[in-house]
Order: C-alpha cells, then structure tokens, then sequence
C-alpha cells in the first residue's frame, strides 16, 4: 500500500496508540470496579450495623461491662450508691466517646467508609490477634495468607486437572467416561462445604486416616518439614471438597468448547496435513478455546470466595472466612468491616485480571475506541 507524503508513517505511532488506547481501557474499569467495592462495602456498613441498632446494643452491652467491673472492684466498695454511680456513668461516657457512639450514625458510617477503602481499618473492639494485637489491620494479616494457600491450591488443581480431561474426552466423545461426567455434572450444584461434612464423617471419624480440621497438629511440629507435612495432610479433605464440588461441571463445560473448535475447518485441515494429535489439541483447540475457559475459571473463583465462610467454618480453617463468621459472633464491626473490604478487593482484582486476560487471549475483544 503507498504510503502518502502528507500523513507519512512515523515508527511508534501504532504502538503508542495502543497504550494509549489500553491506559484509557484500564482506568474505566479500575474506576467502574472501585466504585463497585464502594458501594459493596458501604452496604455492609449499614447492614453491620443494622443501621445504627447495633448501637444501641452496644450501648447496653458497654453499660453491663462497666457496672459489673466497678462492682467487682474492692477499691470502690466504700463509695455510697450514689457516688458508685457517678463513677459508672462517668466510664460508660468515656468508653461511648471512645467508639463515637455519641455521633450520629450517618456521620459514622460515612468515616467508617473512608477509613475502610483506604485499608485504614483501625482496632477491634473485642477481638485480638494470635500475637495479642488489636488492630484488624494484624487480626486479618493472620488470616489470610491461610486463605490464600487453601483456595489457590484447590482452584490450580481444579483448572489444571479439568483443562487436560475436558480435553481428553472431547477426542472420545460418547465413551462410558464421556457419559458418566455428564452424568455427574449436576452433583456440582451442591456446595463444596455440604461434601465436606461428608468427607469429615467418613475419613475423621469411621476410617479416621485424616484430620477433622484445623491447619497443623496440636502441638506444632518443630522442623520445617514435619511442619509443612503436617499443614498437607489438613488440607487434603477441604481441597478434596472443593475439587468434588466443581470438577465435573467445570470438565463438562470446558469439554463442550472443545468439541465445538474441534469440528472446526482449520482443526480438520492440520490433521489432514498429519500434524501431531498433541500439536493440534494444544495450537488449534485449546489456545482459541482458551477466553471463555478463562472466564469459566475466574467466574467460579469468585463463587468460591463467596462461600470461604461456611467451607473454612466446616473445616475449621484458620482463614479469612473463619474470622469473619467470629466476628459476626462477638459484634466486632471494625473486624467484620475490615474482613468484607478485603474479601471486596479480592474480588475486584479477580474482575480486573479477568477483563486483562479476555483483552489479551481474544485480539476480538476491544480496550477502547478505535
């Protein structure tokens, strides 16, 4: 194509107009995500708080705390009623002042906001950390890398195991094993936490060969590898609930994208054309198949997130869920708060991962306008 004198290709040009193009594409969705994790978060707010009744139990929860420990006291057994009372409503005032409880709650809820978008996720009114710190900031810090092990660990070997047998069986489509996973797809409708009760009653307590719950053995092995053997052999029975729950529904969804590419002209011309049977699975099947199963993947990551409460509840799992369902126990709103922005931006970042693959494996999929 002749290239005009007027408008000559300047080098660069083209790759300079596709950053530009990608930076614009990228900001709207940090923009659209962060704003999503505003409002998720804002919404807990309210509804941690029951839109502010929550402190009214507070409230009266702070005053039978102080009463009882002032009566306790010995120093204060000479005080006439009169006096011990002024000294109870002195340090309920105090403690009130202390939370801002004497704010209104629309002011609050509002601060609680900023502070929590901002990670500034302050200290916790009842609860501590292994090591004796108040503030969520530690609380979660504890937690969470737990969390992280047990569900990456699941969800690698979930995405892994189904790509290579979803791929598999597209090559023997309505073989008995072809026929059994769709079979066995709908038993993926039920949760990974209801095979777990199951997976603990049988291998904890009839043919007890595992560990009911918990991470490591109580005491903690002292080296290393007693250690990480030890922290194995508890996840084994969660993972194994996870990987139960999601496997075939993931293999007969996958499966299905690959049969469809395989009956495609292009696949049919690099197998008349003799190439190996592994080549055209990997550069003519799976890499066009791979956007939608990239989706799928990230799609039930974020399902999976939603139920890391009940699921590290069941098995006990010292992770993120576990402290939230505690939490919600003792009415610690900076930890609940605290526990739903991390689980918020978790989401977020699977969201943007997701947006940032799909661009990349689908030249298709526009980042901006042209």
């Amino acid at each position: 194509m002749a290239v005009s004198a007027e408008h000559p290709v300047v080098p660069g040009r083209g790759l300079l107009r596709d950053l530009r193009r990608l930076a614009v594409f990228m900001t709207k969705r940090i923009v659209a995500l962060f704003l999503t994790v505003v409002v998720g978060v804002y919404l807990t707010i309210l509804v941690a708080n029951m839109g502010g009744k929550v402190d009214e139990l507070r409230r009266i929860q702070i005053e039978s705390t102080v009463a009882e420990e002032v009566r306790a006291n010995p120093d204060f057994n000479d005080m006439s009623s009169q006096e011990r009372n002024e000294l109870i409503n002195e340090r309920v005032q105090l403690e009130v002042e202390r939370l801002n409880l004497d704010e209104p709650f629309i002011w609050r809820s509002f601060d609680y906001l900023n502070q929590a978008i901002w990670l500034n996720l302050g200290r916790a009114e009842q609860m501590s950390s292994d090591r004796g710190s108040r503030d969520v900031y530690d609380i979660i810090g504890e937690r969470l890398p737990a969390t992280i092990l047990l569900f990456g660990t699941a969800n690698l070997l979930i995405f892994f195991s189904s790509v290579f047998i979803a791929l598999r069986l597209s090559r023997r489509y309505g073989s008995p094993a072809d026929r059994a996973v769709i079979g066995l797809a709908p038993t993926s409708a039920a949760p990974a936490w209801f095979y777990g009760i199951f997976l603990i009653l049988f291998f904890a307590f009839i043919a007890p060969i595992l560990p009911a719950g918990g991470m490591v053995d109580v005491p903690p092995p002292q080296s290393m590898t007693a250690y990480g053997l030890s922290v194995l052999k508890h996840m084994v029975l969660p993972v194994l609930a996870m990987f139960m729950s999601q496997i075939f529904i993931s293999i007969y969804s996958w499966r299905t994208f690959f049969l469809i590419h395989s009956s495609e002209d292009y696949v049919e011309m690099a197998r008349a054309k003799g190439l190996p049977e592994g080549r055209v699975e990997r550069r003519y099947i799976l890499r066009p198949t791979l956007a939608p199963i990239v989706t799928s993947f990230l799609l039930m990551l974020i399902g999976l997130w939603s139920g890391a409460i009940i699921l590290e509840q069941v098995f006990n799992w010292p992770g993120l869920g576990t402290l939230l369902f505690q939490a919600i126990g003792h009415r610690d709103t900076p930890v609940i708060i605290g526990g739903v922005v991390i689980f918020a931006y978790l989401l977020a970042l699977t969201v943007f991962i997701l947006d940032i693959l799909y661009a990349i494996l689908d030249p298709r999929v526009r980042v901006g306008p042209e």
